[in-house]
């Protein structure tokens, strides 16, 4: 996601000189079954298989066991989804179908859970095994798993890449199209101080802050595969399709919770609060939560905004609100209205600026201070990436610049809605001085987050980024610049976005050769 923006930098992004980077009531959900599984021993993936291998009959595929929602049935969903968007529900039919049952221990510092996910082969190569991230591994806390069964029979498994890769072998060509049902039981511990990747993950503070907490696919994609490396601590973590999620949490009562999606259950027994959250399309499930947590909402269109804040920034919390909802009419008229029916903000611990989870954004709450112009910054940019890395996915790691420096561009574009050209330039002077910092540095955008290093990174995708689509749009003018955002974004909603398309979707808004402009600025350097 993301989308950081460490806290050296942004405390003072607007101040010359300061350049480092830095729910829903519903229908009670079913009792969960009880399931038996088997220990399986970790041995090598299986060998790779001629994409020109002749399938296999499908096998039936095992019956959901932790919800009583069959695997093809969206219904469920459509309550999270405005009615304008309700056809994105038969739209991918072959994306994922993650089912997970959790529960949080009474310390808050350990999760234990059970998972199912229907998966199927929606690549046009055979695949010989699927990928999971264990990313909580590469976040400063540990994540075990055992009892991985696919079609509920033992798999062979492998781990590498410190732990965050989990090969699980098919025990058959998984040919276009085929599917399967991958079953696994999983353990985590939860770092209690700030770990990696600016303590996203994290107990600390009395906020539980569950990032990529759960046993996740990764994409798959033509230039790369399966997306298995370790990302540098400065970028994003993860790259992956819309999917669907039903999941039940479990945690001890008095918690105020939010998740991505809705909630569509609650219940209490024995000292426990359990909830039930259905969520998709979206790339990714979040869950935070807090015994202090106090909540305020507002309705935008068909979609309520809420506010989650403690009770010492019950004021800050209100103005969260606001930039929030500003900044979700501002993006509605430009390109086009939220798709979802909930968008939350939370105050958290966490050492970046700002984060973007599908359906939910993190603002640090060491920024939740009036006189804090970052604090407005942070949160709008934060919901534009809900259009650009949300519902229009990209390979954060390999090509970052698709959503962090678009959605820079868009966060001047808010300021200049909302303050005029002051806001607009003051905006703009703050971008421009992150490239300042790395000497103007004329370093294409469209390269792999491991291709900078920390300063560059921030200076570049941030800085020079956001200029380049403010200059794209004064070359092409606003009526065709306003156009290409919009094409842009119906053109890959829901889908994975790339930089040829991006120039595609401009060139065809303007009727114009962009490749100049695009070699001096983005594409690498021959």
């Amino acid at each position: 996601m993301k989308r950081h923006l460490p806290l050296l930098f942004l405390l003072g992004i607007f101040l010359p000189g300061i350049v480092l980077l830095a729910g829903c009531g519903g229908v009670q959900a079913p009792p969960l079954p009880v399931v038996e599984h088997t220990v399986i021993a970790e041995t090598p993936a299986a060998s790779p298989v001629s994409p020109t291998a002749t399938a296999a009959p499908a096998p039936d595929l095992p019956a959901p066991s932790l919800f009583d929602t069959p695997w093809d049935d969206r219904a469920l969903f459509a309550p999270g989804l405005i009615p304008a968007e309700q056809d994105a529900l038969s739209q991918r039919p072959n994306a994922s179908i993650y089912h997970i049952d959790f529960k949080v221990s009474d310390d808050l510092a350990h999760v234990s859970g059970k998972l199912e996910v229907r998966y199927a082969n929606d690549e046009s190569v055979v695949l010989n095994e699927v990928i999971f991230r264990l990313f909580p591994n590469i976040l400063g806390g540990e994540m075990t798993v055992s009892d991985v069964t696919v079609n509920g029979r033992e798999s062979k498994t492998l781990l590498e890449e410190q732990n965050s890769v989990l090969r699980v072998g098919m025990p058959a060509p998984l040919h276009p199209g085929d599917q399967v049902v991958i079953a696994m039981t999983f353990e985590e511990d939860v770092p209690t101080t700030p770990g990696g990747n600016y303590a996203v993950l994290a107990y600390m503070d009395d906020v539980l802050a569950l990032a990529h907490s759960y046993p996740m696919i990764p994409a798959y994609d033509d230039d790369h595969g399966w997306y298995t490396e370790v990302p540098p601590e400065y970028g994003d973590v993860t790259y992956s399709d819309t999917a669907y999620y039903l999941v039940r949490a479990s945690l001890p009562a008095g918690q105020i919770t939010e998740a991505s999606g809705f909630e569509y259950a609650r219940e209490e027994r024995n000292g426990r609060q359990i909830s039930t959250w259905v969520a998709g399309p979206m790339r990714d499930f979040y869950l935070v939560s807090s015994d202090r947590y106090q909540v305020i909402d507002e309705k935008v269109g068909e979609t309520v905004v809420r506010a989650y804040a403690p009770p010492e920034k019950a004021a800050e919390n209100k103005l969260a609100l606001k930039y929030a909802t500003d900044a979700l009419q501002v993006f509605n008229r430009y390109y086009g209205v939220y798709p979802f029916t909930e968008l939350d903000v939370v105050a958290t611990p966490t050492l970046a600026g700002g984060i973007e989870y599908p359906g939910v954004i993190v603002v640090a709450i060491s920024l939740y201070d009036p006189d804090q112009r970052f604090f407005e910054f942070a949160t709008a940019h934060e919901v534009g990436h809900q259009w650009f890395y949300s519902v229009v996915g990209n390979d954060q790691i390999h090509h970052p610049w698709l959503d962090e420096s678009l959605t820079q561009y868009n966060t001047l574009l808010y300021f200049k809605e909302m303050y005029g050209e002051t806001g607009y330039d003051l905006a703009r002077d703050s971008e421009q001085r992150r490239w300042d910092y790395i000497d103007d540095a004329d370093i294409p955008l469209d390269l792999p987050v491991s291709a900078y290093d920390e300063a560059d990174y921030s200076g570049i995708i941030y800085g020079r980024g956001g200029i380049f689509f403010d200059d794209l749009r004064k070359k092409i003018g606003d009526d065709a610049f306003q156009t290409f955002q919009k094409t842009y974004y119906n053109a890959f909603k829901w889908d994975i976005a790339t930089t040829e398309g991006l120039q595609h979707a401009a060139e065809d808004a303007c009727g114009c050769d962009l490749t100049p402009m695009f070699q001096k600025w983005v594409y690498p350097k021959e």
